[in-house]
């Protein structure tokens, strides 16, 4: 590969990271063809971009970022691929069910929610984390909740009050 084709690749790379919100580093060495096409497919349902990278050129394209990636360094061994997302714990859980069948990926590190999680003990974590969608979700729902017992207690009150009503001018 020539100097000005492994530039282009890190320069790539680099607006890459800098424009994703989450990343994850991951081993999915030793999966078969079959294997990988699967992985790449589910990755692609779940709006996950698969990269397989050179370490070197990650490398430089990690240093080459605005944001501080030091940690990472030492991860880059072996055969790596990035799966970029917009929703953290996307890629972990898709990992997570995937090794159910199978020994890879191996989580190497991940970059969430401007925190970088090295390890791959650290899978069942970010698959408990909640995306952003999901935090305003449950903020909604408890916004609601007594919204819906004001109104409930409100509906209920006013069919007592007309029953009440009814009550009397039947006894006059």
């Amino acid at each position: 590969m020539k100097r000005e084709e492994k530039n282009k690749i890190i320069d790539t790379l680099t607006d890459t990271i800098n424009s994703a919100k989450h990343f994850y580093i991951a081993d999915i060495s030793e999966l078969n063809a079959e294997d990988t096409n699967m992985l790449r497919r589910k990755c692609f349902e779940r709006d996950i971009k698969l990269i397989v990278v050179k370490n070197t050129l990650l490398k430089r394209a990690l240093e080459k970022c605005s944001k501080d990636y030091d940690d990472l360094y030492d991860t880059l061994k072996n055969s790596t691929s990035i799966m970029f997302t917009d929703t953290g714990n996307i890629p972990a859980k898709l990992i997570k069910d995937f090794r159910k069948k199978h020994d890879r990926p191996v989580l190497k590190a991940a970059f969430v929610e401007e925190a970088i999680y090295i390890g791959d003990e650290q899978l069942d974590f970010l698959a408990s984390l909640k995306s952003k969608e999901e935090l305003i979700a449950d903020i909604v729902l408890l916004l609601q909740s007594p919204v819906t017992n004001v109104l409930s207690a409100l509906q209920s009150g006013g069919n007592r009050l007309a029953g009440i009503i009814k009550t009397l001018s039947e006894k006059n």
